[in-house]
């Protein structure tokens, strides 16, 4: 574990490194993408700029609503301080800024989906070192398995020896990444998306029931019931994409 790198007077937070690492590769993807598909690369800086803005705006509202009893007595030290973000908040916040951008480029349409999908699974593998190397309490319960560590340097510190769920998520994150990206050539409009969808939200639940969060509905917590709605919607678009519903369908030639 590695929280923070002092650089003399300087002192760095790892997971903002990767926080910000996560960002510049899934931009690096993208501007490939968009080269690709004959659209100018700079639109990739644009993308990334209106993601961050909106991630944190959003994250940040997020994190006041949740934390309302504690956030109305400082609200504009709350929203303006230096901690307090939440995923789910950012995730929300950073697809609207990112669908408002693309309306203003009149590049609404599935080829904008279709390319964010492996930046997406790429961004969220590196995102999830700086949790491993922070420490943050983002790991898993207790274990007596071979790959079990602590955390006690950690910025939510642990003795015990516990699952280290933020490099099983790096690892299939990756993994999805890269199959996303196989993909990109020989989906129909809409399916690479879709998968995504699938494979993140099969990723995610099943990753949960090894992580220290409580459930919150019929034995689920909230990164499962959202897991469990991005499945069922990816489904339901693939098999329509596969029922000829859809602008199309299955896999093109190579």
């Amino acid at each position: 574990m590695l929280p923070e790198i002092s650089l003399g007077p300087i002192t760095l937070q790892t997971f903002g490194i990767c926080f910000a690492l996560g960002f510049l590769a899934s931009g690096a993807l993208v501007a490939r993408r968009l080269v690709e598909i004959g659209k100018p690369r700079d639109w990739a800086y644009e993308m990334v700029f209106a993601a961050l803005v909106g991630g944190l705006v959003g994250a940040r509202i997020d994190y006041v609503l949740q934390n309302w009893d504690r956030a109305s007595d400082d609200l504009l030290g709350t929203l303006f301080g230096g901690t307090g973000l939440v995923w789910l908040g950012g995730v929300i916040g950073g697809a609207l800024a990112v669908l408002l951008w693309a309306r203003w480029r009149g590049f609404l349409q599935l080829a904008l989906l279709d390319m964010c999908a492996p930046a997406l699974a790429l961004g969220n593998a590196i995102g999830r070192v700086g949790c491993q190397l922070s420490g943050d309490g983002d790991y898993g319960v207790a274990t007596s398995m071979p790959w079990g560590m602590a955390y006690p340097e950690g910025t939510v510190p642990t003795t015990e020896e516990v699952h280290p769920t933020p490099i099983f998520e790096t690892l299939a994150m990756g993994l999805i990444a890269l199959a996303l990206w196989q993909l990109r050539d020989r989906v129909r409009p809409g399916a690479l998306f879709a998968l995504y969808l699938v494979l993140a939200g099969f990723e995610r639940l099943l990753v949960e029931i090894i992580r220290r969060n409580d459930a919150v509905l019929i034995g689920l917590s909230q990164a499962q019931l959202i897991s469990v709605v991005m499945i069922g919607a990816g489904a339901i678009w693939l098999a329509r994409l596969r029922g000829g519903s859809g602008p199309g369908s299955g896999l093109r030639p190579a």
